[in-house]
């Protein structure tokens, strides 16, 4: 028996394409719940305590991106990829600003589905070397591994996705950062696509600091970005 990794809600209409994944995961380890459409899947999605979300985009009665939102907004941590079409390069933006982390596109091998998996699963799990996960931002604490920006006065829950990119910038402040090596460092690869998530995740960043003195997130035009903080 493989070593068991985590528990996947899987979302998607295809039986063909549901079984031959869930299969796939099973073998590696990965316990999987199939739905295929979004209301039995928030169902599900109340009833169990997942690691990760796997979403089709396009699904019966509400699509992938709505189910998306709710998953969210319960649940500002947990990872969520969408498994979207080749033609569907739009849906892909409208993705990320729906709250999802990720997305792999159809047909895709599954060993890189495997390995996509891992990582965000890598990445949940608390850091035990001696990269600083505490950090100071004007009056406000950054927690990385509880994945939150508070002060006496606020607390932002934030997605493990805006929290890998918030500690990338920390522990780079004050020096030119280039896009490619941002998206590199925290996204895994460098894409278009990628490239306009990671201009959603730098938006939500800069609301986050807007109101801290002596932090401020600078674009560089033509090269990328520089984050300053006073207290670094």
């Amino acid at each position: 028996m493989p070593e068991y990794k985590a528990k996947v809600l899987l979302v998607e209409d295809d039986p063909t394409l549901s079984y031959v994944v869930k299969e796939s995961l099973a073998k590696n380890g990965f316990e999987v719940v199939h739905c295929p459409d979004s209301e039995s899947a928030w169902q599900q999605f109340m009833k169990h305590n997942f690691d990760i979300c796997l979403l089709d985009v396009v699904l019966p009665k509400k699509d992938g991106m709505h189910l998306a939102t709710q998953i969210r907004q319960k649940n500002e941590g947990i990872p969520i990829l969408l498994l979207t079409s080749k033609n569907m390069d739009d849906d892909k933006v409208a993705g990320f600003r729906s709250g999802a982390d990720d997305y792999i596109t159809k047909p895709f091998n599954m060993q890189e589905l495997l390995l996509r998996l891992e990582v965000f699963l890598r990445r949940t799990k608390k850091k035990e070397d001696n990269t600083p996960t505490e950090f100071r931002l004007g009056d406000l604490d950054f927690d990385y591994t509880n994945l939150v920006l508070r002060n006496n006065n606020l607390e932002y829950q934030l997605t493990q996705r805006e929290a890998d990119l918030i500690r990338y910038l920390c522990l780079n402040a004050n020096r030119v950062l280039k896009r490619d090596e941002i998206l590199l460092n925290v996204w895994g690869k460098d894409d278009y696509f990628l490239g306009r998530s990671m201009d959603v995740f730098i938006t939500k960043v800069r609301k986050y600091i807007k109101a801290q003195e002596g932090v401020e997130l600078q674009t560089i035009h033509g090269i990328g970005f520089k984050f300053i903080n006073a207290a670094a």
